[in-house]
């Protein structure tokens, strides 16, 4: 008999399926001399599953909304950090797994877990404290998603940002079709959204949408800058500035190389988000909580017009590409988890039924 996961919005503390995926801590504030500031606290909130890329599962999902609401209603927290463990990824979005094992080809059931998602983001949106994205590396897919959500991010200089949906069978409506034009424009928005190329931590402070960067590279005791990324503004042969993209190449081989040589040092990246939130500490907080709150409004009034119709379209969805999609990224070899998409288009053209042996057939197949 199928065995239904759980959806309702309860705490998993104490269970015995409590895996802790999700940390909630309270550190001491800092006044601007850096010293600890008795009885009041900041709320780290860190998704703590670094083997799968911090990629979140239903009950991680659940634990994050508890989380918030928890940090929300906290007298003497300050500010919210919202992070990741290791030194790999903030988030890498859904549990891609998780989708492909359990939710492909059951729309119903991804319409409940669609529910858990569109509160975890809500929570976020509607948090009585400032929230920090903390961006310890990737940020991609529903990651970035979450992080948009927050209002401010500071990330390592060695972070990731983009969008995964229409190279995996999605398309980005869990907060970025919602939330990226208002960052970076309509221009940037739809590159992102739709050609999933992935942006350096650069590209995103240039673009609008972190606050903040800081290296994390060390070589020989030294922080030095992501070496993965061009960071003069010499002309190409082409005439174009290339500044924060990513190197190609012979370039980018050399950089890699570089970059294994050195270790991740994230002392400075912690100390830039604290230097915030002792700047947060030092208003009304009264005063800004009405601010935030006022902000986050031009988020919300896209948010709460579409998360529901997005959320029903991307239930449906995994009878049809994203069954593929997620089931091609889970079951696929390491390096070939993108269906073929020409061949695909093709047959579809030709009238092609998503039938179980169509989606068998488009698996890519081979070892890992």
């Amino acid at each position: 008999m199928f065995e239904f996961k759980n959806h309702d919005l309860t705490s998993r503390e104490g269970t015995e399926d409590a895996v802790g995926q999700v940390r909630y801590e309270l550190r001491p504030c800092h006044d601007s001399d850096g010293h600890e500031v008795e009885g009041l606290f900041n709320a780290w909130i860190v998704l703590d599953n670094p083997k799968q890329y911090n990629s979140y599962t239903t009950d991680m999902v659940k634990d994050v909304i508890l989380s918030f609401r928890r940090a929300s209603e906290a007298r003497d927290v300050v500010s919210v950090i919202f992070t990741g463990a290791g030194d790999r990824a903030f988030c890498t979005g859904g549990n891609t797994k998780e989708y492909a094992e359990y939710y492909s080809g059951r729309p119903g059931e991804y319409h409940r877990y669609m529910r858990l998602f569109n509160d975890m983001v809500t929570a976020i949106l509607h948090c009585d404290k400032p929230v920090i994205c903390r961006v310890n590396g990737m940020r991609i897919a529903g990651g970035q998603e979450l992080g948009m959500a927050c209002d401010f991010s500071i990330a390592s200089d060695l972070a990731m940002f983009g969008q995964a949906g229409p190279k995996h069978g999605s398309a980005p409506d869990g907060g970025s079709t919602d939330f990226l034009p208002l960052f970076c424009g309509i221009e940037r928005a739809m590159q992102s959204g739709s050609l999933c190329e992935m942006w350096s931590a650069y590209q995103a402070l240039e673009y609008g949408l972190i606050t903040d960067l800081v290296p994390a590279l060390e070589l020989d005791g030294e922080l030095t800058p992501n070496p993965l990324v061009v960071l003069d503004n010499t002309p190409d042969a082409m005439g174009r500035v290339r500044y924060g993209e990513f190197k190609t190449g012979a370039a980018a081989k050399e950089a890699k190389e570089k970059l294994r040589s050195g270790t991740v040092n994230l002392a400075p990246l912690d100390a830039a988000v604290e230097q915030l939130a002792t700047k947060l500490m030092l208003t009304m907080p009264g005063c800004l909580a009405k601010t935030v709150e006022s902000l986050r409004k031009h988020k919300l009034a896209h948010w709460d017009k579409n998360r529901e119709t997005n959320r029903s379209w991307l239930a449906l969805n995994m009878m049809t590409e994203a069954r593929l999609g997620f089931r091609a990224f889970n079951e696929g070899p390491k390096g070939h988890r993108e269906v073929d998409f020409i061949r695909l288009r093709r047959e579809l053209a030709q009238g092609a039924e998503w039938t179980e042996s169509f989606i068998e057939s488009l698996i890519p197949k081979g070892e890992d």
